[in-house]
Parts: C-alpha cells; sequence; structure tokens
C-alpha cells in the first residue's frame, strides 16, 4: 500500500500539494483506492481516496493507528555538516532509516559549510520516513552556533565524540538505555580544544566511536546507529 505523509490529517482530509501530484499523476490512483498516510506524530491512517479534482486529492479515514515507539529515550545527534551537500543528504536519510528523533547542525570553528537549507533535507528525511514505514518523522533543526548550542539546555546523557587525545569510552559503553541520549559529532577538522573543553564543562562525556578513522558523515550514523540499537524495544 502506498505511504503518503499528511501532518495535517487532523485538521484537512487532503493530501498535500506535493503528495497529492505524486498521488494522482505518478502513481495514478483513482477514487475509492485505499492509501496508507501518516502525520510524522505517531499515527497512521488507513485511508481511501474520496475525490479528486486537478492537483487536489481529498481522502476519508478507514482506521487510525498508533504506532508504538521502535525504540526508547529521545536520540538526537548534531553534527557540523560536511561541505558535499550530497554527503549531509546521504547521513539524513539513512539516520532516519535507522531511527532518531531529532538532527541539529552545528557550526563550529572548522566547520567546512557554514550555511545550510534544510528544504531538501526534510523533503528527504519525509520519503526515508514513509520507505521505512516509520510514522514518527525526525526534527530537523536549522545550523546552529556551538557556542549558542551549548548554551541550550538538555535532558538525558550527553556526549562528544572527539580524536584529541584523553581519556574516552566507547559510546556503545556510555548509552544508558531509556535514557535520552545527544551525541555532537564535529567536523573533518575535529572540535577545536576549546569547543571539547566547553562541551566537557558543559557536562559532556568524551567518547569514541572505535578504533577506524571515520568521516563526518559516517561517524554520524555510527552514533545514530549505536544509540538506537541499544534503545530497541
Amino acid at each position: 500500500m502506498h505511504v503518503f505523509y499528511t501532518p495535517d490529517i487532523q485538521n484537512s482530509l487532503e493530501l498535500p500539494a506535493e503528495e497529492a501530484g505524486h498521488c494522482m499523476r505518478v502513481l495514478r490512483l483513482n477514487i475509492g483506492d485505499e492509501i496508507l498516510l501518516t502525520d510524522g506524530k505517531g499515527y497512521f491512517y488507513k485511508a481511501a481516496i474520496s475525490a479528486a479534482n486537478g492537483k487536489r486529492c481529498q481522502v476519508r479515514i478507514i482506521e487510525k493507528i498508533f504506532q508504538e515507539p521502535l525504540w526508547k529515550g529521545h536520540i538526537h545527534l548534531a553534527m557540523a555538516p560536511t561541505k558535499m551537500m550530497d554527503r549531509i543528504e546521504w547521513f539524513a536519510e539513512k539516520a532516519t532509516e535507522i531511527g532518531l528523533d531529532e538532527i541539529t547542525f552545528l557550526n563550529c570553528r572548522y566547520s567546512e559549510r557554514k550555511v545550510i537549507k534544510t528544504e531538501r533535507i526534510e523533503k528527504i528525511v519525509v520519503s526515508a520516513v514513509k520507505q521505512s514505514l516509520k510514522a514518527r518523522k525526525p526534527v530537523i533543526n536549522e545550523m546552529t552556533d556551538f557556542d549558542k548550542f551549548m548554551k541550550m539546555e538538555f535532558s538525558g546523557d550527553k556526549f562528544i565524540a572527539h580524536c584529541n587525545e584523553g581519556e574516552k569510552i566507547l559510546l556503545k559503553d556510555a548509552i544508558v538505555p531509556g535514557h535520552d541520549s545527544l551525541v555532537l559529532i564535529g567536523p573533518e577538522g575535529d572540535f577545536s580544544n576549546e569547543e571539547v573543553e566547553m562541551a566537557i564543562q558543559k557536562g559532556f562525556k568524551p567518547v569514541s566511536l572505535g578504533k577506524s578513522r571515520l568521516r563526518t558523515e559516517t561517524a554520524a550514523l555510527v552514533a545514530v546507529h549505536t544509540m538506537n540499537l541499544l534503545n530497541a524495544e
């Protein structure tokens, strides 16, 4: 059954314009055909197309289905975006397929990219939500300066993965199942010494992702997978 993202379905029994176009013009579905909707907030809706007029597609809800959380706790990954957008997009897609709650992009001292537009990333994430049959869409936050991010309040456990020498434990050994978890991943040039010290002072625990040297997007995905796996229901 085809899946469509309808964040306002409880207020409007109509598919968003882009989803309606895909439904009617690409898939060529007709009145009476059954489809599956997700609001990205924890619910699926079994529905049938009730009216189709030009670019508009209205539906009739047959059943509202709550999807139990697929992992425990709140999984938040904050990373410095890579210079190449396709690597950021790849990470966002795969991380969504694996499962997380929130992504924040960090503007660090050694960041290769200082500006990021999240519109396309949002579309990629929505597509990954539908493809992986999830009823919850992760929150995608705009680029945030590292210093400003450090001043924000976060519940749960906080970790920073960096390459500096010093005492670190493996992330897999640091995660407490069921706890909210936030992991910071730096740019290709890593976090600056000042950023690492600031994070530690704010309660972030230094962690390692293993002995291999990883690219930023790979490290971010390893962190997401580790958090998800240890919190799997």
